[in-house]
């Protein structure tokens, strides 16, 4: 007796079960966690004055730098409203960062270009971005609330995972790199309009994948990275990373879970 075929899944029910793409669960975690001044608290309280948050934006994109941000927080005055920066629109970042510029005791931004990144790859450059940052802050800090990583900086120091979710400051410092980041390429934007940076910010976008297929890559693009490296090529590419880089809220989750977008 031949078997019956299996019964074919709903639309709704295929959606339903598809498994999520890692960055969406990343997302769903850090909309979860609590943005406070927990580790600033802890910093004060042994008598450091000049806590900075460190963060970087641009890790997972495909062109231009990668760009990080640090800031000093007054401890007297509160800003209000911040929190990881892929969590907010682009309307409240601006208004958020214009607030950290003029309220914060301190911030810095830096940025390390794509012909760097391709020499020493893309966590590295974060790194040196980051540590140029801190550098550049004044006054200088006594003590860093970075995001995951560890700085080559002689300053005591605490690596947060998820740290833009869990600090204020580095909620503060992300703010500012994207922001700036964000900057940086709508002015490349009037350079390379075929590319849409404007819009995508030089994330992996469908249409700035099939602006590199057609054009090729320029030479501000992260040619380690493979979507550019393999141009000619077509890439398959999950609809869930899709919606979540044209939302603007992937940043650089993409980049930490697809080897397609590392150097």
């Amino acid at each position: 007796m031949p078997l019956a075929p299996p019964e074919m899944p709903s639309p709704r029910q295929a959606a339903t079960d598809r498994t999520p793409y890692p960055a969406a669960l990343k997302l769903r975690l850090i909309k979860s966690l609590r943005c406070t001044l927990r580790y600033e608290k802890e910093a004060w309280t042994r008598g450091s004055q000049a806590v900075a948050g460190v963060d970087e934006a641009g890790r997972g994109c495909l062109f231009g730098p990668v760009v990080a941000a640090a800031v000093i927080l007054d401890p007297a005055d509160r800003i209000r409203g911040l929190r990881d920066s892929k969590l907010l629109p682009e309307e409240e970042r601006e208004r958020l960062a214009a607030h950290i510029r003029a309220r914060a005791l301190g911030w810095a931004y830096a940025a390390v270009d794509a012909a760097e990144i391709d020499r020493i790859n893309i966590l590295q450059a974060s790194r040196v971005a980051m540590l140029n940052a801190v550098l550049l802050l004044q006054p200088a800090p006594d003590f860093l609330l970075v995001d995951a990583v560890r700085l080559d900086h002689p300053c005591e120091q605490r690596a947060i995972i998820h740290g833009d979710a869990l600090s204020a400051s580095i909620a503060a410092a992300s703010i500012i790199a994207k922001v700036e980041r964000d900057r940086m390429m709508r002015e490349f934007d009037v350079t390379y309009p075929q590319y849409a940076l404007a819009s995508n910010k030089g994330y992996g976008t469908r249409a700035h994948r099939a602006a590199l297929l057609e054009f090729g890559p320029t030479p501000l693009h992260r040619m380690t990275f493979a979507p550019v490296r393999y141009s000619q090529e077509e890439f398959a590419f999950s609809d869930d990373a899709e919606d979540l880089l044209a939302d603007g809220v992937a940043d650089d989750m993409v980049g930490e879970f697809d080897p397609r977008f590392s150097a």
